[in-house]
This record gives structure tokens, C-alpha cells and sequence, in this order.
């Protein structure tokens, strides 16, 4: 079978609102969709963000009760909290560096570039390095997205939740970590989404693209 071109993948792809709660998205795809936002670009490759994958009904209860009660996330089978790392420290560079350095080896120009990020990085405000934290974890969430739609897996990114509750309920501030969206993955039901039957709404080429030339 002949793979859909990427932009009417895109096309079909919409925030779902209602998932079907008898469909689970099948292992192999949550992991094509995990791989995917894994490899996203991120500043200087720092990856400051970890993804926790929560399939617990139990726990998924929890959030949505503190996404006010948005059913995507009880009635997908998989949901991906995205979340970032509260500050930059000179650990978490030098685990970066190391990183570099066994994939890449012991380069004086690995050493001083990363050596001119901590210089910079860990001594600003931490809400400013969460804040560039959590934009890189945006980067992974749009290329996750993309995946699912590549799998034809349905997914709603989420903002609309409170992240102190769901800190709690992860456990995420021990570990030094902040919840900055939910991406619920599932398959629509197609008889109880209002959204699914309405054309998708995208500005006109013209009125956001600007030709500098």
C-alpha cells in the first residue's frame, strides 16, 4: 500500500475531541511516535525534557480531573505528558557533553562549546531557563504530532490543564521536571466528535507567508 504524501496526512489530522475508549492504539505505533519526538532538534541538542508515557486509567483519571475532565485523555489508551526541566544545572550540561563526547569523541570544540553553555545558561533566572526548556519540549510535541498523523493515530495537544496537580501526581518536581502539554493518543469515535465533521480552518498562504527576495 502506497504511503499518503505528508501534508494529506496533515490533512486528515485534527484535535480530536472524542476518542473511541474500545480502541488502543497499537505498541508499535506509540513507539514510532515516541522515536520520533526522541529525535526532534532541540537547542545546542540538550533535550531538556524527558516524556512520561501514562497508560494507568487510575492516573489518567487523575489528570483529566485536572485538565477539566477533557475525555481524550481517558478515552485514548496512551497519553505523553511533556515535561521540561525546571533549570539548567552543570550536571545536566555535563551529561549532555558526555553524551557528545562517547558518540563523538573527547574534540576540544565539544568541551569548549558546552563549557561557553554553562557559562551562559546556569547562571540566569530559572524560570527563563524553563521557559527555553519548555519551548524545546514544543519542538518534540510538533513532531510528535506529525508522527501520529503519519500513523494515523489520532492525538489532541493540551494545554489546558493545571501543571502544579499534575506535577503532584507524576511526582515531577523530585525529579526536576515541570508538565508543559498532554498529547492524549487514540482513535476518534466518530459518531460523538462534534469537530469531526467540520472542514479544517488554516489561514491562506498568502495572508501568513511573506516573500523576501
Amino acid at each position: 500500500m502506497t504511503a499518503k504524501p505528508l501534508i494529506e496526512q496533515l490533512k486528515w489530522r485534527y484535535a480530536t475531541k472524542k476518542m473511541d475508549p474500545t480502541k488502543a492504539v497499537p505498541q508499535d505505533k506509540v513507539d514510532a511516535i515516541i522515536e520520533a519526538a526522541r529525535m526532534a532538534p532541540t537547542s545546542s541538542g540538550t533535550q531538556p525534557f524527558e516524556l512520561i508515557l501514562v497508560t494507568n486509567p487510575d492516573v489518567r483519571s487523575q489528570i483529566a480531573a485536572a485538565a477539566s475532565g477533557q475525555t481524550p485523555i481517558t478515552d485514548g489508551s496512551h497519553l505523553l505528558v511533556f515535561a521540561a526541566w525546571d533549570n539548567y544545572t552543570d550536571a545536566r550540561i555535563d551529561e549532555v557533553t558526555q553524551l557528545n563526547v562517547d558518540a563523538r569523541g573527547d574534540l576540544p570544540l565539544i568541551q569548549q562549546y558546552y563549557g561557553n553553555l554553562k557559562a551562559n545558561y546556569v547562571p540566569r533566572d530559572a524560570e527563563v531557563n524553563y521557559a527555553h526548556a519548555a519551548r524545546q519540549a514544543y519542538i518534540a510535541l510538533g513532531v510528535a504530532l506529525v508522527a501520529a498523523a503519519e500513523q494515523e493515530v489520532d492525538s489532541t495537544p493540551m494545554e489546558g490543564f493545571d501543571p502544579a496537580a499534575v506535577d503532584e501526581i507524576l511526582g515531577l518536581k523530585e525529579r526536576g521536571l515541570r508538565s508543559v502539554v498532554l498529547l492524549p493518543l487514540g482513535y476518534r469515535d466518530p459518531t460523538g466528535d462534534w469537530l469531526l465533521p467540520m472542514a479544517k480552518v488554516r489561514k491562506s498562504r498568502e495572508s501568513m507567508v511573506t516573500l523576501v527576495d
